[in-house]
């Protein structure tokens, strides 16, 4: 989800749909010109952002599980302008990244945006779609975070851009299923990633570097088999917080608000598996765990309100947008 200036909210269902959303009279309508969206397992609509020119042209990126030849599937990414009125609608939407290479399966597609803070550059997650090594191969966009200009083309200055093909867009390497992306007010980008079993990591993603999977994790393969912890000298950058057993981090938020002033610069983790709403307190490059509230559901997205007050998305089967403010 995401806040519009009016205080509406866009919100993305997984099987395709997109909600304007007044969260003070509760309606809700449906925004047509939506993507066809490759809906099963983890597939389908996933984020939605503001484009750093809204104010004027009223552009919007998001993301979707897009299908291919061949039954195979991969992320992508677009722009559109979206109209509100009578009938909420996007137009002009147009395809500007594709995942490379469409694969098989329907499961980490990640496909999270974050845009610069000096709003010229887009990063974006892309998981390793569950086959593990292409997470380490600089050829493919498979298990990376990415950096792109606005119009979704390779940013200069990316530091594998040597190398040629879709290397020109990697930013950094090594990752599994990055479903949280999101800068702090010191312009550092923070991920949230769901790990295997075990080992659910929030890193700090700075330029180049290899984050380790599938050869480095705090956690196991399913059904057991071990995979090497992160280590000193081991070459890949470690997770600043991780967590075993999973919570299962599926969005990552920073506080900027005034709500809640003791929390301001803060990190804000939705937990699937967990149940959860996880506080990370960010002190510069350092992290360390803070609160986790039980909240009985499977914590879909956090977001932070125009007027600083904390806004989640449970997942199915209740799906409830719930507002968390102050008790006093």
């Amino acid at each position: 989800m995401t806040f519009l200036p009016d205080g509406n909210a866009l919100v993305t269902e997984r099987g395709g749909a997109l909600l304007l959303v007044d969260p003070a009279g509760g309606q809700r309508r449906t925004v047509t010109g939506t993507p066809e969206v490759a809906h099963g397992g983890q597939g389908g609509l996933g984020d939605i952002v503001l484009a750093p020119s809204y104010p004027t042209d009223r552009g919007v990126y998001l993301t979707w599980a897009e299908a291919g030849a061949g039954g195979k599937i991969g992320a992508a990414l677009g722009r559109a302008r979206l109209v509100t009125g009578d009938q909420p609608r996007l137009e002009g939407l147009r395809v500007i990244w594709r995942q490379e290479p469409k694969t098989s399966g329907t499961g980490h597609f990640s496909h999270r945006v974050a845009v610069s803070p000096d709003r010229h550059y887009l990063f974006l997650s892309s998981g390793d779609r569950q086959k593990l090594d292409p997470a380490q191969d600089l050829q493919v966009t498979l298990g990376k975070v990415l950096r792109l200009n606005l119009d979704g083309s390779p940013a200069a200055g990316n530091p594998f851009a040597d190398r040629g093909g879709v290397s020109t867009q990697i930013w950094s390497y090594g990752h599994r299923n990055p479903l949280g992306l999101a800068f702090d007010q010191g312009g550092n980008l923070w991920s949230s990633e769901m790990g295997p079993q075990g080992g659910d990591e929030v890193n700090l993603i700075e330029r180049g570097k290899n984050y380790g999977w599938p050869r480095a994790s705090n956690g196991s393969h399913y059904g057991g088999e071990d995979i090497p912890d992160h280590r000193d000298g081991d070459g890949y950058a470690a997770p600043r917080v991780w967590w075993n057993p999973s919570i299962s981090p599926g969005s990552l938020m920073i506080y900027t608000g005034d709500t809640f002033p003791q929390w301001k610069g803060d990190a804000f983790v939705g937990a699937l598996s967990g149940k959860a709403l996880i506080r990370v307190d960010l002190s510069g490059k350092s992290a360390t765990k803070g609160d986790q509230w039980d909240m009985g559901a499977r914590i879909r997205e956090v977001e932070q309100g125009p007027d600083g007050s904390v806004w989640l998305l449970e997942d199915a089967p209740a799906g409830r947008m719930l507002r968390l403010t102050p008790t006093n």
